[in-house]
Parts: structure tokens; C-alpha cells; sequence
């Protein structure tokens, strides 16, 4: 499930990323993605009622501003819990960012990872921006993708084309999630940039569509984080005919679910401390409605968690979560099928025989390693 290093950067596309030490290990800690032509954006936000500061720019910036040429992203530090001087230094590295690319600052978009609290080293960020920019490449996207990592084992990138009207149009994208993930939005980040020319309006429903069937689908802990970010570019590149409706939006938004569910499903395969990847399929409910939130619920069963790690097979951790989910489930009606609990990709399916619905959601055993990882994290 671990990608591969073949990533072509869509038309008009150049990223770049370095340490610029906001990491005290010394790993890459800064990335860029750049675009020009300038490009469409819409993005998905964690629903939490705390979040980071660099969202809080993004959101004024998405709501000021029509185009878009640059993200920068830290890791390393979440810039959150920083109060109104933490906004500020979001919006100053924003601005500086700018200066350097001679670009507008309502432009830029920024993201930060890593720990909650702590105020952003700032004077760091600005040091390393000129040989940040100055290094862009259409290959420095293999920079950028090990910059935004924090307890992430693997990069995560993924790439798919699609002939609109006759123009190749490229869509690639990178994220970085192990923990706190869970869904409305699952904590991680993502970056996705397409060449395709697009409305707005599509592009918008494309991405809010992609987003319910991957990153809503999928849970590690069931914890929420405060930054959580899905952005997709759109910088018309490729030169195609405008989606925005029919054959050809449906065709778009297609390729864009599939890489979001490629990068989603990569995201629990690198759970942190994980053992088993499990899939979890509720069927014949009376709607998707109830199948997806039963199926999250059994995802989010640390009882059930920690009998798939243990190889345990007690169906009774199924159908206690079942119970728990606020639907009123007979036990008549309750049919559990559970694969071998030898193998690392685990399948459960439970039918309700309630109706035709259906939905899959991915998640991971639970581990004592996940509670060394995160009791250690500082």
C-alpha cells in the first residue's frame, strides 16, 4: 500500500522543501508548493471549534481572494493554542513568503503540524524562505512531502490523469497522518494540485464529495486534531474545456476520489504503532446514513481495536458496538463475518438486513507501541 517515487507534478506545478530547523532531530521541517499560472482553491477543514492559526488565515484568505500560487507548511509545530501572536506569525510568514515570490498576499495559504502550544519560531521560517523558494523544481515535490511528515513512517503520495476532451489532465497530491485521526475532517493534511480547468462551483463539489468517501471514512484513535486541512489547486494548465457539469465532472471527481481514498487508505496503513489494516463493511442498512456510522463506530471500538492486535476473534466486541450506535438493531436482524485475524489486512463485514445501504470505513488495530509513540510525543 506504501506508494512509489514515480509522482509527475501536474503542468504549471513546482514544490520544494528543507529543514529549517523547527525540528530538533534536524529533519526537513518546511515545505513550499508553488503554481503558476495562479490557481483555483477549496479546501476542507477540521470541525473542530479550537483551531490552529494558520487556518484562521486560510479561511480569510480563501474568502479574500480569488487565486492562489502558493502553500508553505511546517511541521513540526502546530502553531495552535498560540492565541492572536499566533495568528500573527501565520500571517507574517504568509506575507514574507509573498515578498520573496513577488506575489500577492492573499495568494499564499500556510499549514502547520507538530505540537500545540508552543509560539512558532518564526525568525527560522523566514531564514530558510529564500532557499526555499530558489529551489523550487517540479521534482522537489519528494522535498516537500518528507517535510510535512511528523510520526508518519512513509511519504504519502499519490498521482492520477484523465483525458478531458481530448487534454491530458494530471492530478497529484501528498499528505502526511498516522495519529489523531479520525473523521469529519480525519486529522491530516493533504495537498492536492491539478492542472484541470474547472469551475469553482465543481470544483468545489468535487472535492467536498472525495473528502465523505475517503478522509470521513477512516479512523486510527478517533481523535480529532486542530489542523486538520484538505486543499486541492486548480491552476487550468492543461488547457482543457471548463468542467463543469455532466460526463466530464463526473469524470473528474472520479480520479479525484480515487486519489484521496489511495492517500486515506495509506494514512491508516501508517497508523502509528499499527499492526493490522481493517476493513470494515456495513451492509443492508436502511440507509448510508446508519451503515457509516455504525461502521465507525465498531472502527472506533477500542475493545475491538485491541482484539484484532490481540488475534482474538470475539464477535461479541462486534456486536457491542453495534448496539452502542444509537440504531435500534435487533440481534435477529445482526450478521458478523470476520476474516482471519492472522493476516495484516483484516476484513469484517456486518449486515443489518435492514435495507440496501451500504459503507466501508478503514481503520487499525490498536497497540501498546501507539500509547509509547504518543506518551513520549513532546
Amino acid at each position: 500500500m506504501k506508494n512509489n517515487k514515480n509522482l509527475i507534478l501536474p503542468l504549471g506545478f513546482k514544490a520544494n522543501g528543507l529543514s529549517c530547523g523547527l525540528k530538533r532531530s534536524g529533519k526537513p521541517d518546511l515545505a513550499l508548493i508553488y503554481s503558476s499560472p495562479a490557481a483555483l482553491a477549496s479546501a476542507k477543514f477540521t470541525t473542530s471549534s479550537i483551531i490552529a492559526a494558520p487556518l484562521i488565515v486560510c479561511k480569510k484568505h480563501l474568502k479574500s481572494a480569488k487565486k492562489f500560487q502558493a502553500v508553505l507548511i511546517n511541521s513540526g509545530n502546530a502553531n495552535c493554542f498560540t492565541g492572536k501572536a499566533g495568528v500573527k506569525d501565520a500571517q507574517a510568514s504568509a506575507d514574507y513568503l509573498a515578498r520573496e515570490l513577488k506575489i500577492a498576499k492573499h495568494s499564499v495559504l500556510v499549514n502547520s503540524t507538530g505540537i500545540i502550544g508552543k509560539r512558532l519560531d518564526l525568525a527560522k521560517i523566514k531564514q530558510a524562505i529564500p532557499q526555499l523558494v530558489a529551489g523550487l523544481s517540479s521534482a522537489g515535490i519528494h522535498r516537500a512531502e518528507t517535510a510535512i511528515m511528523t510520526t508518519d513512517t512513509f511519504a504519502k503520495e499519490v498521482s492520477r490523469s484523465l483525458k478531458v476532451d481530448g487534454k491530458l489532465v494530471r492530478i497529484c497530491a501528498i499528505a502526511k497522518g498516522a495519529g489523531m485521526i479520525a473523521p469529519n475532517m480525519a486529522t491530516m493534511l493533504c495537498f492536492i494540485m491539478t492542472d484541470a480547468a474547472v469551475t469553482q462551483p465543481a470544483l468545489n463539489k468535487a472535492l467536498s464529495a472525495a473528502v465523505d468517501k475517503s478522509f470521513n471514512c477512516i479512523s486510527v484513535d478517533g481523535c480529532m486534531s486542530t489542523n486538520d486541512t484538505v486543499l486541492v489547486l486548480a491552476n487550468a494548465a492543461a488547457g482543457n474545456k471548463v468542467i463543469s457539469a455532466g460526463e466530464s465532472l463526473e469524470n473528474f471527481s472520479k480520479a479525484l476520489e480515487a486519489v484521496c481514498l489511495d492517500l486515506a487508505k495509506m494514512v491508516v496503513a501508517d497508523a502509528e504503532g499499527a499492526t493490522k489494516f481493517i476493513q470494515i463493511d456495513v451492509c443492508q442498512a436502511k440507509n448510508t446514513q446508519e451503515a457509516k456510522s455504525i461502521a465507525l463506530g465498531i472502527a472506533n471500538s477500542m475493545l475491538f481495536k485491541t482484539a484484532v492486535f490481540g488475534e482474538n476473534p470475539n464477535f461479541g466486541r462486534v456486536a457491542a458496538a453495534v448496539g452502542a450506535s444509537g440504531f435500534n438493531i435487533k440481534e435477529e436482524q445482526l450478521k458478523i463475518k470476520l476474516g482471519s485475524l492472522k493476516d495484516k489486512q483484516v476484513k469484517l463485514t456486518v449486515s443489518l438486513s435492514r435495507g440496501k445501504s451500504k459503507c466501508t470505513v478503514y481503520t487499525s488495530d490498536l497497540t501498546p507501541e501507539y500509547i509509547k509513540i504518543n506518551a513520549e510525543y513532546n
